[in-house]
């Protein structure tokens, strides 16, 4: 059914080009068969593949709570492949270092996909102690400025491109080409004297031989057309969207209020909101305008769902009727004539 309404999207609204995100998602709940995340409290962890272009969910896998992110991507990966609607020709992925396995960036690097080929992708790297030392060897870090009104500023991180090849990455000469970046940023907060346990951190941190210690990033991409400070932040689009789509199933679609004390309920329950999800999302950007592309649940509930109006029988019809001066009246006749042109379209 989801691929049914994916496809409809498409075909009212085509594009090339597809850029899938995929993340993974707590989902907190105390039922009986929720199980305990990493995180320490019980839950359920779906993962998601979100496409950018269309804000669509393509592929959504509901799970136990201890199952870790890193789980079956590459397949995961490949059956939202398959679901993508026809006149996609070009596909683009990111993710964040749950996808960084062997087996996902060569499948994307190596073009083994017969329908799309090369997959360019950018992915967070994991910072190991062989990339910490390839990282160490930089001599020159450049500044990541961020772009606002037309004018780069700076964002107090560096960059800089990072002479590292895994072992998975060299083992032939005929092997992709990939591209390591190291992102570090100064450690502010002071140390206090006589407290050793200050030296331990939820992120990687290095030494760079100078005052102050830094944190360290990862990112390994198969692009090369794009410079190292525009490839940060091409893969860092993914960190706001996709977060947001994740708030919207969990608070405002009731994704996050599971039903049941049994796992299959609860999916069926998941399926359900993402089924809703992708609906609102066309809904928004085919009946509403573009305007309302971005708006969450909040705010159409209050311009377009709840609003005051009498229900009554006319000539053998139900009529919903609203006062003429109403400041959304206009919006909902626009938006009927356009649910009506889409449910006229020819197949």
């Amino acid at each position: 059914m989801n691929d049914g309404i994916v496809a409809f999207d498409q075909k009212n609204a085509p594009r090339t080009e597809a850029t899938l995100e995929m993340d993974a998602t707590l989902v907190e709940s105390h039922k009986r068969d929720a199980l305990h995340c990493y995180q320490g409290y019980r839950s359920y962890q779906p993962l998601n593949v979100y496409w950018r272009e269309k804000d669509l969910i393509v592929r959504s896998e509901f799970r136990d709570g201890n199952v870790p992110a890193q789980f079956e991507n590459l397949r995961v990966l490949r059956e939202t492949l398959d679901e993508l609607p026809e006149g996609v020709e070009t596909v683009f992925f990111r993710s964040d270092t749950a996808a960084y396995q062997q087996e996902v960036l060569r499948y994307c690097a190596e073009g083994k996909n017969e329908r799309f080929g090369v997959i360019r992708f950018a992915v967070g790297a994991d910072v190991t102690l062989e990339f910490k030392r390839a990282a160490a060897t930089v001599s020159e870090w450049k500044p990541l400025r961020r772009e606002v009104d037309g004018k780069f500023v700076a964002t107090g991180q560096e960059w800089a491109e990072v002479i590292y090849v895994p072992h998975w990455a060299g083992y032939s000469k005929k092997a992709p080409d990939y591209r390591f970046l190291a992102i570090r940023e100064p450690l502010r907060q002071l140390e206090l004297p006589d407290m050793p346990q200050q030296q331990t951190f939820p992120f990687p941190v290095m030494d760079f031989g100078e005052a102050s210690r830094y944190k360290v990033f990862g990112l390994v991409s198969n692009r090369h057309d794009l410079d190292g400070e525009k490839l940060i932040w091409w893969s860092r689009e993914r960190c706001g969207r996709a977060e947001a789509a994740h708030s919207a199933m969990k608070e405002d679609l009731a994704g996050g209020v599971l039903p049941s004390g049994s796992f299959g309920e609860n999916a069926a329950w998941w399926s359900i909101m993402i089924l809703a999800y992708n609906l609102n999302s066309i809904m928004k950007r085919h009946a509403l305008g573009k305007r309302w592309a971005d708006k969450r649940m909040k705010a159409i509930r209050f311009a377009v769902i709840n609003l005051p109006g009498r229900v009554m029988k006319h000539a053998r019809q139900l009529v919903v009727r609203i006062a003429a001066g109403h400041p959304s009246l206009p919006l909902l006749v626009e938006a009927r004539g356009k649910i009506l042109a889409l449910a006229r379209a020819p197949d």
